[in-house]
């Protein structure tokens, strides 16, 4: 047997796994970087987070990456060209990572990378009938792998499409193994770029399990804060905070066919992005509307959508927590603004329940490392969406 193939079994036999999870999101802003230790899988995983760091990404290399990034026509020599890039981008900083915590790269099992998404394309979004739902994330495993030395699971997103998904949200499969409780209806909340949310019965039927994106999370808010104000992210909303939100601007952004599109649906930049929000000011006769104002009303327009998407799925007549996680759970505009719409939810950072909220993500895919591993095949019901399916390619530094 290869000897790499040896060393992935006695990795699945062993009673506690050390996993790096690496997470870069939308929003570009840095990776992170998560050391998960498991054991258990299912419904019996057992998870805690040793150690986790964001390393912020230079402004060069975020510029390398817009070049393509949710672009229908690129340079297809720059795409050629990151995949490889980013991989060793990502096997460097995790070596960073573990060089300022002192641990040796042999004392880590696995590294489980979801890549740097550069285009998402749902059916819901290219409308193509004869192609099916497809999403693309660069930053190939095996240069992470021969970069760090560690066997490297990646491209999650791949094998949900094979099974009929639209690659997104996968927050569902680690939301269900690690935050379920009897008892409890939980709403697992992600604000990156786009939100996302994960429905958890508390009778902890994995056919109820229920996940679907609700628009904009912070990625128009980001995007506007770059163009007007030069900055990365309205932080703690305070330019938004400044200006006043404009209605009928609020409620052309809110036309989109998304919105009252089924649920579970995904999208990304590529349906909001600075152009979507020029056409909803031309349709509204607010093309001359201060930046702070557009700030404050596209503040707003993330945080309505969100509500007007959880209070569509669920029950007037049960209860429900929210756990926060995600850059939008440090927008005090976005929270208050979701207690006030949704005033019978109780709210709480994913923190008080043993995970940083900004962690989260990246832990997602340690987990998902984890069950293909050694998990069995965890039955979501035959609904669309949820497809029941292990994930990740696996690479060999060798």
């Amino acid at each position: 047997m290869n000897s790499n193939l040896t060393k992935l079994f006695e990795i699945a036999q062993k009673p506690t796994r050390r996993i790096i999870g690496l997470m870069s999101g939308t929003s570009m802003d840095g990776l992170d970087v998560a050391l998960c230790r498991f054991s258990g899988s299912g419904s019996q995983t057992q998870i805690t987070l040793e150690k986790f760091d964001t390393i912020t990404f230079s402004e060069d290399i975020k510029e390398e990456i817009r070049r393509i990034f949710a672009k229908k026509e690129i340079d297809f020599q720059q795409l050629c060209l990151l995949n490889p890039w980013i991989g060793q981008l990502h096997g460097r900083l995790v070596l960073q990572c573990l060089d300022k915590w002192k641990i040796e790269p042999n004392e880590v099992d696995i590294v489980a990378s979801h890549g740097q998404t550069v285009f998402h394309a749902p059916k819901i979004l290219h409308k193509l009938n004869k192609f099916p739902n497809a999403t693309l994330q660069i930053g190939d495993g095996d240069h992470i792998a021969v970069t760090t030395g560690i066997i490297t699971l990646s491209d999650f997103r791949q094998k949900h499409c094979a099974a009929g998904g639209e690659g997104a949200p996968l927050a569902v499969y680690g939301d269900y193994f690690v935050f379920s409780k009897q008892g409890e209806n939980r709403l697992m909340l992600n604000m990156g770029g786009i939100a996302n949310f994960t429905y958890l019965p508390g009778n902890l039927n994995s056919h109820e399990v229920f996940v679907t994106d609700t628009g904009p999370g912070n990625t128009l808010i980001d995007a506007f804060a770059r163009k007007f104000f030069n900055l990365p992210y309205d932080e703690g909303g305070k330019i938004a905070a400044s200006g006043k939100i404009h209605e009928e601007l609020l409620r052309c952004l809110k036309k989109d066919p998304f919105f009252s599109a089924p649920f579970p649906k995904t999208t990304g930049p590529e349906l909001f992005s600075l152009e979507y929000v020029l056409l909803a000011q031309q349709h509204s006769g607010t093309t001359s509307l201060s930046p702070e104002d557009l700030m404050a009303t596209l503040t707003r327009f993330s945080a309505e959508t969100i509500a007007e998407a959880i209070l569509k799925v669920c029950k007037k007549e049960e209860s429900y927590h929210l756990y926060l996680s995600g850059g939008g759970m440090h927008n005090p505009l976005i929270i208050s603004a979701l207690r006030e719409l949704m005033p019978d939810y109780p709210m709480a950072v994913t923190d008080s329940l043993g995970i940083s909220g900004d962690a989260k993500e990246a832990v997602l895919f340690a987990i998902l490392a984890n069950e293909t591993l050694c998990g069995g095949l965890t039955d979501f019901g035959s609904r669309e969406g949820v497809p029941s399916v292990s994930m990740g390619k696996i690479s060999f530094p060798a």
